[in-house]
């Protein structure tokens, strides 16, 4: 980049002092906006929030509309990304994913002696958000602490989430009745940071020992590509992040710890390059999105003298269709037509690390650590547990109310 990075804890004070009251179904701790909420707060359930995904060909069209809701997309376009589904039986494996993750998190909880409820939904498919609030509030729950399966900064990755928590709790009319925050967003977690680590050390490692040289092997790390407008707009408004705003920044970041940790790991792998890719692009032609994508770079190594390529999900938490289908099939395709050997490097998933480091997440707003103490592992953490104003806005429909924010 060519800005230097902000961390959150450099902006926390200036950010603070413009902070006003009164930050929309928020916990009594949190509610007047402090970027980190450094007091004590005794949540009662966790609320996992997840993307969702059809269980069945039947599902795979209503499930796109739920997506798309509100844009207007003609079932015929819809039907062009529905084949991704089909070809794997419409069954997305997203939802199986979140159900091992919900028993992972139970698990290491009960272990260090935490009786904290999880309650797990969907913002596109069964079970949804909306199930999972009003078995919250049957099971006697007040206040609860959001935790998406998303760890990075962008509208549809942050900010969306937060506008259905705030949705949720007003169509269910539980607004006066339950709170929700939100835990960091935690792209620079330890925890999530270890499995990408592991992940490209092994690679690497692996064509080293095929005799692959380091200067002909490659490191892709991938994430889903977000129009640039909303890209350029996501993190706060008041800290200058660089042309693809917080959320390529954020990338960039954990990106460049990874190879300063494979660099030291082993030091034969030094003169490996590495860059950001994009993939699943959804929009028009005419609308600017990130790029470049992931298949375009494959098949431009062999002209870069490269032989070997390391693929990471680096914007993904687990294996759900956009590492399977994009990924798993197009861009391993793109690598054997290229000529070149490829080796897709896991997701966390339900990595001990990962789990760990999310309940770590959890704790931390249980206790009110001091953000001087929350482990991250580039400079622009530790993120925010309160939103700022401005964080994230769609373009396309602007702002609606969102809980777990200042309000714009």
């Amino acid at each position: 980049m060519q800005n230097r990075r902000v961390s959150s804890l450099e902006a926390s004070e200036s950010l603070s002092a413009r902070a006003p009251e009164g930050v929309p179904f928020a916990s009594a701790q949190a509610v007047t906006g402090p970027p980190h909420v450094e007091e004590p707060t005794d949540y009662d359930g966790i609320l996992l929030a997840g993307f969702g995904g059809p269980e069945g060909q039947d599902d795979v069209i209503p499930f796109l509309r739920n997506v798309t809701r509100g844009r207007g997309i003609p079932d015929e376009r819809l039907e062009e990304v529905a084949h991704h589904y089909r070809h794997f039986g419409g069954v997305s494996p997203i939802n199986a994913q979140n159900a091992a993750l919900k028993s992972a998190l139970e698990a290491e909880l009960a272990s260090r002696g935490l009786d904290l409820p999880v309650f797990w939904g969907n913002r596109n498919w069964a079970p949804y958000l909306e199930d999972a609030v009003r078995e919250a509030a049957d099971a006697g729950a007040k206040t609860l602490l959001g935790l998406a399966t998303s760890a990075y900064s962008s509208f549809s990755s942050c900010r969306q989430y937060r506008e259905d928590y705030a949705r949720v709790l007003t169509e269910t009319g539980l607004a006066g009745t339950i709170t929700i925050d939100k835990v960091r967003q935690f792209f620079d977690h330890p925890g999530f940071v270890a499995p990408f680590i592991a992940g490209v050390r092994d690679a690497v490692a692996g064509f080293l020992a095929e005799g692959v040289p380091a200067d002909r092997i490659r490191v892709l790390f991938s994430t889903h590509s977000i129009p640039l407008a909303d890209a350029q707009r996501s993190g706060p408004r008041d800290i200058d992040f660089g042309p693809g705003g917080a959320y390529a920044a954020q990338h960039e970041a954990v990106a460049e710890i990874v190879m300063s940790e494979i660099a030291e790991a082993i030091p034969e792998a030094t003169g490996i390059g590495w860059e950001l890719v994009y993939q699943s692009r959804s929009g028009p032609p005419t609308q600017p999105w990130l790029e470049p994508d992931v298949c375009d770079v494959i098949g431009e190594l062999p002209g870069r003298d490269i032989d070997a390529v390391a693929i990471v999900p680096l914007g993904f938490v687990s294996d759900h269709m956009e590492v399977l289908w994009d990924l798993d099939t197009e861009a391993m395709e793109a690598a054997e037509e290229a000529g070149i050997r490829a080796v897709r490097t896991p997701t966390p998933g339900i990595d001990p690390a990962y789990v760990s480091g999310l309940v770590d997440l959890i704790e931390e707003r249980l206790r009110g650590d001091a953000a001087s103490d929350r482990p991250h592992r580039t400079s622009l953490g530790p993120w925010f547990d309160v939103c700022r104003p401005g964080c994230c806005e769609n373009v396309r429909a602007g702002f609606k109310p969102a809980a777990a924010g200042i309000a714009p």
